[in-house]
């Protein structure tokens, strides 16, 4: 489609000489801007992908896929119902559960949290859990006093494993002279960090039987959770859970819990790609700026070349060269710039707060304790192709003015 003569004029028109220097700034810039474009927008989409599937991970790795409760308050007489729900197609498991909202004491310090409880081996078959215990082991995980803590719980009170907390139940004993708060001492067994802030400093697990006990559910429980091989698809698996249920019982999902905040973050992500795509905008405004400028400063080298046979074709393919050879080499340095960059996200991180001595993720705020960052192909793919073509469209017009050029006037006005 390009001649080798194409190539090598398009090349000589590139490098600028000393009178063209401003017309070469300005191609540089356009250059500079969209690999700065593709590269900021591949470390976002990146990032927004990473916060995305961490939250969805480490929400669900602790929260069941879908709760059955009961509107009675409590699930009574759930052992066959857990065994109906276990032979669902697509059920993983199921699991009893008690939640309740206590304060927890330790040492004159206080904190709220939520109780959850479960029995041993259910907790033990939970991944997030069982694979993020930093002190202490779930097999002391037994009996009526035990207690698993969130790390960052656990250093709000100074409490370490083998340690004391108080529970104190807003729920307590109602007596002649009002309600008197339940309160009970329990043993710290051990401590998890599954790096998500609001799990880490609220969550308190203890056996289902003690939990109970303390709730004073008798041999109730607060709800069932479920969770099924493809939470995406909850829906699908809503319709065959429900068939097996009970009318008094309803069923809550995690879409339903979640649904603002993850489609906060889909809309946030959709306005930064919008607003980011400006930036390889403006570059491809430049290039047609760069272009039109290289035209005109190039009118009699066009216009002998017109004379000396080149067709406006000709003419046209080498301005186009010019232009969609910035468009190119920007958005190649900018993905490979991109990836790089979020590849590294969380190094690069913390090597900026060590320098700068400042918290730039701050997990009381972001919720996770690290940045992350997940790259999907084809939102790169769908990038780099956006970037070309906005580098092409910008270089059509200026190369169509240069093969319009009538050679005798531009060669008259010299």
């Amino acid at each position: 489609m390009f001649s080798a003569v194409e190539w090598m004029i398009a090349l000589r028109y590139m490098r600028a000489r000393r009178s063209e220097g401003f017309i070469s700034v300005i191609a540089g810039f356009s250059l500079l801007g969209i690999a700065l474009g593709v590269a900021t927008l591949i470390i976002v989409l990146s990032v927004m992908n990473g916060f995305r599937m961490e939250l969805l991970d480490r929400i669900l790795g602790l929260n069941g896929h879908i709760a059955v409760i009961s509107s009675a308050g409590s699930v009574s007489d759930y052992d066959p119902v857990v065994a109906r729900l276990r032979t669902v197609d697509g059920v993983v498991s199921v699991t009893p559960l008690v939640e309740g909202q206590i304060l927890a004491t330790a040492g004159g310090r206080s904190a709220g949290a939520l109780v959850r409880g479960l029995a041993p081996e259910d907790l033990a078959q939970r991944p997030s859990i069982a694979d993020n215990i930093t002190f202490g082991t779930l097999a002391d995980f037994r009996g009526d006093d035990a207690i698993v803590l969130g790390g960052r719980l656990a250093r709000s009170l100074g409490v370490i494993v083998g340690d004391k907390v108080t529970l104190v139940s807003p729920r307590g004993t109602v007596t002649a002279f009002g309600t008197v708060p339940r309160m009970q001492a329990y043993r710290v067994v051990a401590t998890f960090e599954v790096g998500m802030f609001e799990f880490d400093s609220t969550f308190v697990f203890m056996p289902l039987e003690a939990a109970q006990q303390y709730f004073r559910l008798g041999e109730s429980v607060s709800q069932l959770e479920i969770f099924v091989e493809d939470p995406d698809n909850i829906l699908r698996q809503r319709a065959a859970i429900g068939a097996a249920l009970d009318p008094e019982l309803r069923l809550f999902d995690w879409q339903q819990a979640n649904s603002s905040f993850f489609n906060a973050l889909q809309v946030e992500r959709n306005v930064m790609f919008l607003i980011l795509t400006l930036i390889i905008l403006v570059a491809a405004f430049n290039i047609i700026s760069s272009l039109i400028m290289l035209v005109k400063d190039k009118g009699s080298a066009i216009a002998i070349l017109r004379t000396v046979g080149a067709t406006r074709g000709t003419i046209m393919r080498v301005f186009f060269i010019v232009g969609a050879s910035i468009g190119v080499v920007g958005t190649i340095s900018g993905a490979i710039l991109g990836l790089l960059f979020a590849k590294n996200i969380e190094a690069i991180r913390r090597a900026l707060e060590s320098m700068t001595g400042t918290d730039l993720f701050a997990a009381e705020i972001y919720f996770l304790s690290q940045l992350p960052a997940e790259v999907d192909p084809g939102e790169v793919v769908m990038v780099v192709a956006m970037a070309l073509g906005l580098s092409v469209v910008a270089t059509l017009y200026p190369s169509w003015r240069a093969s319009r050029l009538d050679p005798v006037e531009a060669l008259r006005n010299e």
